[in-house]
């Protein structure tokens, strides 16, 4: 049996927080009844910091990373090495490569992976611009931090042809990663020692 409300503005609201990854109903009513718990200048600068994240936020012109300017701190950090770019699926796997330490070379967001049965085919994704960077000289190796699953193994395979005529370095982190792992579950020291212990990708 659906649930009763007692006020349509509240149905209305836990609707929306129920459209949120892993919120269900019960969970989105928490919600709801906690910020109506709140002051209003509390509230107001929740959906206020939401409002302008949406809004302002920006995608980095050279990585595709999220940033508050055109070009993000990482790409704009002049003590980075610039020779390495680390090709990653979204934004979340930057974060957790940053978590490690371990690198500190640059990056390319594809903004997901090869996925026919999601309808995500090679021009959906940022492929062609990091051709694009490869080409204009400079990088020498390119580190391919795909989840280790069947997708990532087809996207690791695609954007190795793709710059097959560039002669520049592609590697793979190491698979201390279990098979089917998502990169941005994976705890700190693994994916750590997966970055520096990458080897040679081979076809």
């Amino acid at each position: 049996m659906d649930q009763q409300y007692p006020s349509q503005l509240l149905e209305k609201a836990v609707s929306e927080f129920s459209k949120l990854p892993g919120i269900g109903r019960k969970t989105a009513l928490r919600l709801v009844l906690h910020l109506l718990r709140q002051s209003d200048e509390d509230v107001s600068n929740f959906a206020q910091a939401i409002d302008k994240m949406k809004k302002e936020v920006k995608y980095c012109r050279i990585c595709h990373n999220i940033s508050d300017t055109d070009i993000c701190p990482i790409c704009a950090d002049s003590h980075r090495d610039t020779s390495t770019v680390c090709v990653v699926e979204n934004v979340q796997d930057v974060m957790a490569v940053e978590n490690t330490q371990q690198y500190h070379g640059l990056y390319h967001v594809l903004g997901g992976i090869i996925s026919p049965m999601d309808g995500i085919g090679p021009n959906d994704i940022e492929i062609d611009s990091l051709v694009k960077r490869v080409e204009q000289g400079g990088i020498h190796e390119v580190i391919l931090a795909l989840s280790s699953t069947m997708e990532g193994d087809t996207t690791n395979f695609y954007i190795s042809r793709k710059l097959e005529h560039t002669g520049v370095q592609l590697s793979v982190i190491a698979r201390g990663i279990s098979v089917g792992d998502e990169l941005e579950y994976t705890d700190e020291v693994t994916l750590g020692r997966s970055i520096l212990n990458r080897t040679l990708f081979t076809k």
